[in-house]
C-alpha cells in the first residue's frame, strides 16, 4: 500500500518532469500541430486528434527540452530565467542524470502506438524527429553549438505539422505554409538565444546570438519577422496575423533603437514577454483555425 509520503514523492517527480518540458514554451508545437486542420472537418470529435495534441504538449517537449537540459546543465545553472514552468527547469547534474531514461519510457509507448495506428510512414517520421534532437544535442554533432546550424535545426519543429497530417489523415499543407512555419521556428529560437547570451558566454557556449552579438541578432529576428509579414499579407491575404507581426516588428525596432538597444532584459521583463507570447499564441491559434488562411495561398 502506498503511503502518503510515496504519493507526495510521485507528485514531486511528476511536477519536476513537467517543469523540464517547459509548459510556457509548448505553444510552438501546439500551434504547428493545429495548422493543417479546418474547422469544417469537426476534428475535435475524433479521439486520435486529442491523443496527437497531448503528445505534442508534454511528451514531445519533454523529449526536446529534456535532452537539451541533460546536455546543457552548466549553462542552465547560470541562467536566471530558468527554474520555473515558463522557461524550464534549473536542476543539478545529479537530478538530471536519470532524465534520458524517463524520456525513453515516455516516448517509446507513443512511438509504438502511433506506429500501430499510422503505419511505417508515421514511425519513420517520429524516429526522424528523435534523431534530429539527438544530433542537435549530442556529440560528435552537437549542432546547438555550431552556428548557424543551431538556428537551421529548428526546421525540426515543422515536422510537427507533418506528424499531424499523417496521424489525422489530412491533406498536405502548401509549401508556402511550410516556409512560413520554418521562419516562425527560426525567429522564436533566436528570441530565446538573445535572452540567454550572458549565461551562454559564461559557459563558452557558442550560439548565433553569441557569435554576432545581441543587436545583430535582433536585426536578424527583425528581418525574419518582416519576411513573415510579407508572406502573410501578400501570399495568404491574412491581414490579422500580418498586422500583429507588423506591430511586433515595430516594437522590435523601438527595442533596438530606443528602449533596450544592446542591454540585456531583466528576469521580470523576460517573464512578461513570455506570458505575452503565450497569450498571443492562443489568440492566433484561434484565428488560424477560424480563418483557414494558412491553407490557401494565392498561388
Amino acid at each position: 500500500m502506498w503511503s502518503a509520503l510515496n504519493i507526495i514523492n510521485i507528485i514531486k517527480n511528476l511536477l519536476k518532469y513537467l517543469k523540464i518540458s517547459r509548459p510556457g514554451l509548448w505553444f510552438p508545437t501546439i500551434w504547428i500541430y493545429l495548422v493543417p486542420f479546418q474547422l469544417a472537418s469537426n476534428f475535435w470529435e475524433k479521439p486520435l486528434f486529442w491523443v496527437g495534441l497531448f503528445y505534442v504538449t508534454f511528451p514531445l517537449n519533454f523529449l526536446v527540452y529534456g535532452l537539451n537540459d541533460f546536455t546543457d546543465g552548466k549553462a542552465d545553472s547560470l541562467n536566471p530565467r530558468k527554474g520555473n514552468y515558463l522557461f524550464g527547469a534549473n536542476f543539478s547534474k545529479e537530478e538530471l542524470k536519470s532524465v534520458p531514461w524517463y524520456i525513453l519510457s515516455v516516448t517509446v509507448p507513443f512511438l509504438a502506438y502511433f506506429s500501430y495506428v499510422g503505419g511505417g510512414e508515421l514511425f519513420i517520421m517520429l524516429l526522424f524527429m528523435i534523431v534530429l534532437n539527438i544530433v542537435y544535442n549530442y556529440k560528435p554533432f552537437r549542432l546547438k553549438k555550431r552556428p548557424p546550424f543551431d538556428i537551421l535545426m529548428q526546421v525540426g519543429y515543422v515536422f510537427t505539422a507533418l506528424f499531424s497530417i499523417l496521424l489525422n489523415d489530412l491533406q498536405m499543407i502548401p509549401w508556402q505554409t511550410l516556409l512560413y512555419l520554418t521562419l516562425f521556428a527560426f525567429q522564436a529560437h533566436i528570441a530565446g538565444e538573445i535572452m540567454d547570451i550572458e549565461p551562454d558566454i559564461l559557459t563558452k557556449k557558442k550560439t548565433t546570438a553569441v557569435l554576432i552579438g545581441r543587436k545583430k541578432a535582433k536585426f536578424l529576428m527583425l528581418f525574419l519577422l518582416l519576411f513573415e509579414v510579407y508572406i502573410l499579407k501578400f501570399w495568404f491575404d491574412d491581414w490579422m496575423l500580418s498586422s500583429f507581426l507588423a506591430a511586433f516588428s515595430l516594437w522590435l525596432i523601438l527595442d533596438i533603437f530606443i528602449f533596450f538597444k544592446d542591454k540585456p532584459y531583466t528576469v521580470p521583463q523576460m517573464k512578461i514577454f513570455g506570458i505575452a507570447i503565450n497569450v498571443a499564441a492562443i489568440l492566433s491559434m484561434i484565428w488560424v483555425l477560424y480563418s483557414g488562411n494558412l491553407l490557401h495561398p494565392n498561388f
